[in-house]
């Protein structure tokens, strides 16, 4: 069970607050929980206790940061059911996706567990000319000071760890911003770190309203801001970031080639391409939104995907047979439905799905979507496919690139000159061949071009992002 009320986390303290927030089931609509609101009084507070810390979070041993980790490793695996329910609540999130975010949490943390002990440096050689005899040089790398984190509703769990996990492993202290719509599961995190023995603001987790999160990105204390969400939000907070470090991991409407050699693999393709394009109801940066299938292929790997789809079963996020759970909120769900039926006055058919039931989405496999229409040139962050065929594979990678994002495209050929043509062609920051784009393991870099964001995360990557070479020359 959920508790009804959760604390806010200041300077490593739970706090109340004298406003609060309901955090809404998003399947029955009824409120599941309380949190408490921050005012700018409480951010203040807390981004100057991050900002005090910066020394002590460096001075931290390895090990010590290790043993931080590690003991939200364990604490996690002993919580695993009140996560996934409060994932499952809190986000409409269907039990069996919310398991698998509990696990990749676990992962997640555990990596930069193992990370903490590897944020290394190295020995130059300078001796170049000579001007430079003997001279040696040697670099490590440092704590870059106080973070601030921002982080969107459909991963509560996982995109908070990759903010979190890299800041303990690299020695940085912060400030985290949850949705306010999935407050619950970083909240629940908190606790976890207030068992620790983290200096006192090597951490804030608050909620806040959007009128008075300007501190966030604004505030000079803090050195870096690492957010995630939508392109549009985005792009602006960094034109507000000053002169402090940006990292984005926005939005796309990643896309996947089904070559023509594909044949024998249809069921197995099939069945990828549902779960890549609607799992969690959609609501996934790298779901599988554009599909590019060779003309030879087109008509049956249609067929079964459209047939495939129709089984899925929508319905009450906690019952395991759920595929198909609520989007985050009705709005969110209208606005689909209305991209689609705009999409149809233009031409496009829809193969299967489109209805509507409160803020539940039919998954929806449509063909026929003209180039500039929402569906295919926007991000539909919901349970919806566009099929498109293609006869030359070059013209797919370029179709694939005709995009203001470039996050992540699946290709599935076994054609090594393909396989290649698509890593040295696609715009985008990684190529999964074989499988969708939505493959993500927690250790590997992730993020995006163009529209899609700048830096990476993946935990090696984000302690780099949150860590600053220094440099030591000694004349002999």
């Amino acid at each position: 069970m959920l508790k009804e009320r959760y604390p806010l986390y200041l300077a490593n303290r739970p706090v109340v607050g004298t406003e609060e927030l309901p955090v809404v089931d998003k399947y029955s609509g009824f409120t599941a929980a309380h949190v408490p609101i921050a005012d700018r009084p409480m951010i203040d507070r807390a981004i100057a206790a991050a900002a005090a810390a910066v020394a002590p979070m460096r001075k931290l041993s390895p090990y010590e940061r290790k043993a931080v980790l590690e003991h939200c490793v364990a604490r996690f695996e002993e919580r695993r059911d009140e996560l996934a329910l409060a994932l499952c609540t809190e986000a409409g999130k269907p039990i069996r996706d919310a398991r698998g975010e509990v696990t990749r949490l676990i992962d997640t943390f555990q990596v930069a567990a193992e990370e903490a002990l590897r944020v290394d440096g190295e020995a130059l050689t300078l001796a170049i000319s000579p001007r430079a005899a003997g001279y040696r040089g040697f670099t490590k790398r440092v704590p870059i000071g106080a973070c601030s984190f921002i982080t969107p509703f459909n991963f509560p769990l996982n995109l908070v760890a990759h903010k979190v996990a890299p800041a303990i492993a690299a020695g940085c202290p912060f400030v985290l911003k949850p949705s306010e719509r999935t407050p619950i599961g970083a909240l629940i995190i908190g606790e976890i770190l207030a068992e620790t023995d983290l200096p006192i603001g090597a951490f804030s987790i608050i909620n806040c309203r959007i009128a008075d999160a300007a501190p966030f990105t604004e505030d000079p204390r803090l050195a870096l801001l690492s957010f995630t969400g939508s392109a549009k939000v985005g792009w602006a907070l960094r034109a507000r970031a000053g002169r402090k470090k940006v990292v984005l991991e926005l939005g796309g409407n990643a896309a996947c080639i089904i070559d023509e050699d594909q044949g024998g693999k249809l069921d197995a393709i099939a069945e990828r391409l549902v779960f890549g394009a609607f799992y969690q109801s959609g609501q996934s940066c790298i779901s599988v939104q554009r599909i590019f299938v060779h003309e030879q292929l087109y008509a049956p790997l249609r067929d079964r995907l459209v047939a495939r789809t129709r089984e899925l079963r929508a319905g009450d996020p906690e019952d395991e047979a759920t595929f198909i759970g609520p989007m985050i909120d009705e709005p969110a769900a209208v606005r689909l439905e209305g991209w689609i039926a705009q999409a149809v006055r233009r031409g496009a058919r829809v193969l299967t799905g489109g209805g509507r039931k409160g803020a539940t989405l039919e998954a929806t496999v449509l063909e026929g979507v003209p180039d500039d229409e929402p569906l295919s040139a926007e991000e539909a962050f919901g349970p919806v496919a566009v099929l498109e065929k293609f006869s030359d594979f070059d013209a797919a990678l370029q179709r694939v690139n005709d995009s203001q994002y470039g996050l992540q495209a699946g290709v599935f050929t076994d054609s090594l000159p393909h396989t290649l043509a698509a890593w040295d062609e696609l715009e985008v920051g990684g190529v999964v061949v074989g499988d969708v784009p939505s493959f993500r393991v927690d250790n590997m870099p992730y993020g995006g071009v163009k529209g899609s964001g700048i830096g990476r995360e993946g935990v090696r990557w984000a302690i780099q992002d949150m860590t600053e070479e220094r440099l030591l020359v000694v004349r002999g």
